[in-house]
């Protein structure tokens, strides 16, 4: 990739803003004034970066840690002891240096926070200031020599490149950054760019992905320059009151892809990356916001959640709320259930004269049918795969598609509450498993799979003419996985 100079927005940059998360940050902002109301709201923002100073070291590769370990430091803090027992060790850094690698991110984040309360506005001089902070304590970095030799050299804290970092692919090509003295104009663009953004209110997740992909192209200084570019994504959601970002080490792959396409002039991948990135934190942090809240144990804290929620309960806001957000789901399970409809035939016309007892169906059961408590085991699965907590106390509905072509596989949607307390956020997940019988009861059921990587959340607060073709693309998607799954157990 041959360096060109940084370019504006795209001219189609507001048909690449998220749809989905307008209506989430509304029921985000209500139960974050919740969190703030009980006390909690510090410790729930502490676990929540603690988080992503981990997660960062991880995809920069750093260092290495299993899941287990990291959720046990996520809840109990960065401890040496409970890195010490971590399986991976072979090959990471010694303890002490980890521990400071995921403090120095840390500090980071916090300095983020600070910088967005005190209106502060962005700058070249403030950049510098975030790397020398990413790299207190790392002390050197890699280069290679002009005969191809890999070597350790000091790494300048703080200050533009002085040499060219361009990396080498796999296959042999070179990825060519801003040259060293072209450094700070680069700069000075992307900082004026920036500014006229914000004016314009770009959504942020427009502009974090467009400020980060800008920044990592001029690439500026000589190490470090990935942490900062997802300092600098996070402070625009920040300044949207929105999260950190956060691309996990299991995403690493998607997000290096999401970048080479913004290398070629589409940044609609890196868009729709952090917009995920972003609904992913909105529904964990309204998770982890309820559990903070059930684990305090002060007794003004309870008092003060419970007369919260009985003011909650009493206000007419919230039936009403409930009533909007239910009288979605009821559409969009009659849309579901139709199509389904439309796949069942569609399999036992294709299929009747190969195989003489082949059967495809749909068995369904709205919200407060009977049957609706139905399927509990499947939607917690499902829900576990995805990383929330489902909640179908409150509100479930559930299609099922029976495919029985030489063995049994089932595709079941499930609609849902997103939470412990049920505030007029709903969901829709899907996944299928194969069963020996085609009854209703829950024996015999194996393999259960998420055919989404993302589960479909809509709210009260949700446009319901956008919603629909939302939810209609996104079922569409479910279904060719579905099938996909069906198809390797014949």
């Amino acid at each position: 990739m041959q360096w060109q100079p940084i370019k504006n927005l795209p001219s189609n940059w507001e048909n690449l803003a998220s749809s989905e998360l307008p209506p989430l940050v509304t029921v985000w902002n209500e139960q974050a004034e919740r969190l703030r109301s009980s006390g909690e709201f510090k410790t729930f923002m502490e676990r929540l970066c603690r988080e992503i100073a981990i997660e960062t070291g991880i995809i920069e590769g750093l260092y290495t840690l299993d899941r287990g370990i990291t959720r046990v430091l996520i809840e109990q803090g960065i401890n040496e002891a409970l890195i010490a027992h971590n399986p991976n060790n072979l090959g990471n850094p010694p303890i002490k240096q980890i521990v400071s690698l995921i403090q120095d991110q840390e500090a980071a984040i916090e300095g983020l926070f600070d910088f967005v309360g005190g209106g502060r506005s962005l700058s070249t001089s403030y950049i510098k200031e975030l790397h020398q902070l990413l790299t207190q304590n790392q002390d050197s970095t890699e280069a290679k020599t002009p005969t191809g030799q890999i070597i350790r050299v000091p790494l300048n804290r703080g200050d533009w490149k002085k040499q060219p970092n361009n990396p080498e692919r796999k296959d042999g090509s070179i990825d060519e950054y801003c040259p060293p003295e072209q450094v700070a104009s680069e700069m000075d663009n992307l900082i004026q760019w920036h500014h006229q953004h914000r004016i314009e209110q770009i959504p942020p997740e427009v502009e974090a992905a467009w400020l980060h992909h800008r920044f990592t192209q001029i690439h500026p200084f000589q190490d470090g320059n990935g942490r900062v570019a997802r300092c600098l994504a996070s402070l625009v959601f920040l300044q949207a009151r929105w999260f950190p970002l956060v691309v996990t080490g299991d995403e690493r792959a998607a997000y290096i892809g999401a970048l080479e396409q913004a290398d070629q002039g589409d940044l609609s991948n890196l868009i729709n990356l952090f917009a995920k990135s972003q609904k992913q934190a909105f529904i964990r942090s309204l998770g982890l916001s309820e559990q903070i809240l059930s684990e305090t144990r002060r007794a003004q804290a309870v008092i003060a959640s419970i007369a919260n929620k009985i003011r909650q309960n009493q206000s007419p806001t919230i039936p009403d709320r409930r009533q909007k957000v239910e009288s979605f789901a009821t559409n969009l399970f009659k849309i579901a259930s139709a199509r389904l409809e439309d796949i069942a035939t569609e399999i036992k016309l294709s299929v009747q004269n190969l195989v003489s007892d082949a059967e495809s169906f749909v068995v369904q059961a709205a919200a407060g049918d009977p049957k609706s408590y139905y399927h509990r085991f499947q939607v917690v699965e499902t829900a576990k795969q995805l990383g929330y907590f489902a909640n179908i106390r409150t509100y479930h509905s559930w299609i099922q598609l029976v495919i029985n072509v030489e063995s049994s596989t089932t595709i079941l949607l499930s609609f849902h509450a997103v939470g412990h307390e049920y505030l007029g956020l709903l969901a829709c997940s899907a996944c299928a498993y194969h069963r020996d019988n085609t009854g209703e009861g829950e024996r015999n059921i194996s393999d259960i799979q998420a055919l989404t990587d993302s589960l479909f959340q809509f709210s009260y607060a949700d446009d319901e003419s956008n919603l629909t073709e939302r939810f209609k693309k996104w079922l569409e998607d479910v279904i060719v996985t579905g099938l996909e799954y069906w198809n390797k157990s014949v």
